[in-house]
């Protein structure tokens, strides 16, 4: 990328100039001159997610005048989402949208560039460890030896945890059941959790039939739309298990490496933008979305900031003990470095 690109990048009042008809060959699929790919999301059609994934595959062809033209697909419509990581890895299409920590069992460094339970409590401040520490060159660097081409994250707020029990302070989860998935399994776990990592698609019989007393699912609105209102009269938050949360756009390097600058340059914009647009959305939906659960019948407990904040110091330890490698020591080392300079830590 050229030192004018990258200026570009840093100043997002030259998202004209990224529209300048500057078409090269990309090996990609083409026609009539358009470079052209097709990227599979996490999320089911229809929902709020998968129509921003949708704006971003419009702002990239608007960035580039409609030389670049990414059609987007729903979670399991191309290939089922499991299968996502080797398809794009090898060529069945250009481009998923992932969660990294449905591959931290493999690659230890996705269990930081997704989630960090008890982590950064703010979106911003995750966020920022992307764009102004080294997050993401750490994030790319674990992407790299599959021939994957890691392009930016999408950087959100908490998930809640749904209880059929009331939790007022982090030891009352001590001895419960709960469901957790990726990097929040070890943690909860640590914290005196018996966890069950079962299928979203679970969550809701499992709490119904007290199988679970506790539950991580998905943000506030999903979680209201699926019924858990119904079977958890208890809603917790901050979600400790999840305080901020990074999707990733993932690219096929063959590919991604194929296109020139200005394509680069609008995914990168892209990106970057409608990071922001959803988590300024999810915001809005949680305020909505909270009456909601309020008005079912469902109790909102608030943990104590200094309890999560002691917690967050006995955690490191556990993030340790996740670290298995080099890379996911260096990223949770740099992660732990911002922490102490925001005074989390």
């Amino acid at each position: 990328m050229t030192q004018t690109t990258r200026r570009k990048i840093l100043h997002l009042g030259g998202a004209a100039a990224l529209a300048a008809p500057a078409i090269l060959s990309t090996g990609a699929a083409r026609a009539q001159g358009v470079t052209k790919w097709r990227m599979q999301a996490l999320w089911g059609g229809g929902t709020t997610p998968m129509r921003y994934e949708e704006d971003f595959c419009a702002r990239v062809a608007e960035l580039t005048g409609g030389a670049f033209e990414i059609t987007p697909f729903s979670g399991g419509q191309i290939v089922p989402s499991a299968q996502a990581f080797d398809a794009v890895r090898g060529g069945a299409f250009e481009m998923m949208k992932t969660f990294d920590g449905y591959t931290a069992g493999k690659i230890p460094a996705h269990g930081f560039s997704s989630t960090v339970p008890f982590g950064f409590p703010e979106a911003d401040q995750y966020e920022a460890w992307f764009y102004e520490r080294d997050g993401l060159a750490l994030a790319r660097e674990s992407y790299a030896p599959a021939g994957l081409t890691y392009i930016a994250p999408t950087v959100y707020g908490e998930e809640p945890i749904h209880s059929r029990v009331a939790i007022r302070k982090i030891a009352d989860m001590d001895g419960l059941k709960g469901r957790f998935v990726g990097l929040a399994s070890a943690v909860m776990a640590r914290f005196g959790v018996s966890v069950s990592p079962l299928p979203t698609s679970e969550v809701y019989s499992a709490l119904d039939k007290g199988l679970i007393d506790i539950a991580d699912r998905g943000d506030i609105k999903a979680n209201y739309e699926e019924g858990l209102h119904e079977v958890a009269p208890f809603l917790i938050l901050p979600g400790v298990h999840q305080p901020t949360t990074a999707t990733s756009y993932v690219a096929n390097t063959r590919a991604y490496e194929a296109l020139d600058d200005q394509k680069k340059a609008a995914l990168a914009v892209a990106a970057r933008e409608i990071s922001g647009r959803l988590r300024q959305n999810i915001i809005v939906s949680n305020g909505e979305y909270l009456a909601k659960f309020e008005e079912a019948g469902v109790e909102i407990l608030t943990l104590d900031p200094e309890d999560v904040a002691e917690a967050r110091g006995r955690a490191v330890e556990f993030w340790a003990e996740a670290a298995t490698d080099d890379l996911s020591r260096r990223m949770m080392d740099s992660q732990v470095a911002l922490m102490k300079d925001l005074r989390l830590l």
